[in-house]
């Protein structure tokens, strides 16, 4: 490894070669026509509800709706980057109307969680996202040999990820209501009026057009699809790489790169991941714009190639075994630096 501070001096030059090839600069036009095209689908999809009417069909809409809802989410985690517009505010009021008003999530709480992440990405105890497809070895084990308790973990661990994954809808809006009775300021009153406004939408739509009966499936459908499909996004990024414990010493590049993971593949793997299957590149500079991550890519890999650093890039299909089948890379050492 090098030493901290060439190491720190080379992160600089490879900063001043992406910001060189114009990387930072915003994509007005792409997330212009994108944002437009994807809340226009989203509408049309809820006028298509309407127009069916109390029919068993409209759960084909909730599906189309969950993966919408999905396609909305990976906007507003570009607004929370500031990767959208070049001032905060602006992203800030971005993220409000879509991730808020359209899907119900709390942007709010949102953003600053994911922030702990960039910050201490799969670091025990300080990464909020580690616990979900991460079961560290056992401290009850002796000598190596697995407990009752582990040995079911290894055997159903699978299972549990996609039970769990069907309920991350919920467990991001409740986190993100909590958040907002905390904070009790102007600017939580805001976003939960925002919210309030969503569920009396939502809620409204489907028992004014649909019998109870229909109105229960179409929201299961719905908030089912968007779970998984948002959860499955982000399971491949991080999930089976090394984790990070206190007093591992790595340093910023070595973190975000180590305990990151790329996934292969073309334009259509890259609109469905919403440009997460560049998470190398985003974890190192979160605020490029989604579109301009292929094109930091080059740089990215000669920079982990002249530092020695793993650049780990797999297929869609073994990212989501080491998820799902807890084949986990193993924890950092203290010693790392």
């Amino acid at each position: 490894m090098t030493s901290t501070v060439s190491e720190a001096t080379e992160f600089s030059h490879l900063t001043s070669q992406v910001r060189a090839a114009g990387l930072f600069g915003r994509r007005r036009g792409y997330y212009g026509l994108k944002t437009a095209l994807t809340v226009g689908a989203f509408v049309a999809a809820w006028l298509a509800v309407i127009r069916l009417g109390d029919s068993w069909a409209t759960l084909g809409v909730a599906a189309l709706l969950g993966l919408l809802s999905t396609q909305l989410g990976f906007l507003s985690h570009d607004a929370g980057h500031r990767q959208i517009f070049a001032s905060g505010r602006p992203n800030r009021i971005f993220g409000l109307v879509i991730g808020n008003g359209l899907i119900g999530l709390s942007f709010g709480w949102w953003v600053p969680k994911h922030n702990a992440h960039h910050a201490n990405p799969n670091h025990i105890g300080l990464d909020p996202d580690i616990g979900l497809g991460y079961r560290p070895p056992s401290e009850d084990s002796e000598a190596g040999r697995p407990t009752r308790v582990s040995e079911w973990m290894d055997r159903w661990q699978g299972v549990a990820f996609l039970l769990l994954m069907l309920l991350r809808s919920t467990g991001l809006y409740v986190s993100g209501a909590v958040d907002l009775l905390r904070r009790k300021n102007r600017r939580a009153a805001v976003e939960g009026a925002v919210i309030l406004l969503h569920m009396l939408l939502y809620f409204g739509v489907i028992f004014w057009t649909l019998g109870p009966l229909t109105a229960i499936a179409f929201i299961a459908v719905h908030q089912a699809v968007f779970s998984i499909y948002l959860g499955f996004s982000f399971a491949p990024n991080h999930k089976g790489m090394p984790v990070l414990r206190d007093g591992t010493r790595l340093s910023f590049a070595e973190r975000q790169i180590l305990t990151a993971r790329n996934v292969i593949g073309g334009r259509l793997l890259t609109f469905a991941l919403g440009g997460l299957n560049y998470q190398i590149e985003h974890h190192l500079f979160p605020s490029v714009p989604r579109p301009n991550l292929i094109r930091a890519q080059s740089l990215v890999r000669g920079y982990c190639a002249d530092n020695g650093f793993n650049y780990c890039e797999e297929n869609l299909f073994d990212s989501y075994r080491r998820a799902i089948f807890g084949v986990h890379a193993a924890p950092l050492s203290n010693e790392a630096s």
